[in-house]
């Protein structure tokens, strides 16, 4: 772990407790709970975050991807040892998450996906960092279009779940809309050994 990333907890200071990340944290933990055991190894795509502390302090063996580009290192991914992938909104950042999806395979072993991707609004275009060129999403999903991105790269739904935004502190026209319509698509995933 890296020594100056700060411990995260879902139950922060009184101040924090109803935020928008603690809220999300608390809403991606229950999932995670709900779909996965405690005794697979997990890799999460991307560096180190605070939602891997917070996997890993509520018991489950989580490590991460190392920073590579993952659309163009993608077929090193099998070089990690998991049996679970998790994905809390990176794939809206690829140009291609079809290439990653579709070589994450095991020849022995069954591999479970959890992920989340942002859903496509109608009220806010796609989000833009014009400072980090990592801090941008080239996607922005239907559900019925990411269900068939985890299709055609050989992986089976097992279960899905629309959220609104967890934020319900902020004024404005675009949070009213944001807490009345989805904003987040969660599934739950199996790819079959090869055999």
């Amino acid at each position: 772990m890296s020594t100056n990333m700060q411990k995260v907890k879902i139950e922060d200071t009184e101040m924090f407790k109803n935020s928008f990340p603690n809220l999300r944290y608390k809403k991606t933990l229950d999932f995670v709970k709900k779909n996965l055991p405690k005794d697979e190894l997990i890799l999460d795509l991307g560096v180190m975050n605070p939602f891997t502390q917070v996997m890993n302090d509520n018991g489950y063996k989580t490590s991460n991807t190392q920073g590579e580009d993952l659309d163009d290192d993608y077929k090193n991914i099998n070089n990690y040892d998991f049996d679970c992938i998790t994905s809390f909104e990176i794939f809206e950042h690829l140009l291609a998450p079809y290439n990653v999806l579709k070589e994450i395979s095991s020849d022995t072993k069954d591999i479970r996906l959890l992920s989340s991707v942002p859903l496509n609004v109608w009220f806010s275009k796609a989000y833009w960092n014009k400072n980090d060129k990592w801090d941008r999403h080239y996607h922005e999903f239907e559900p019925r279009q990411y269900d068939w991105l985890l299709e055609k790269a050989g992986w089976k739904i097992i279960s899905s779940e629309t959220w609104t935004s967890p934020s319900r502190h902020q004024l404005g026209i675009r949070p009213l809309l944001r807490y009345l319509y989805p904003s987040y698509y969660f599934v739950h995933a199996i790819k079959e050994a090869k055999k």
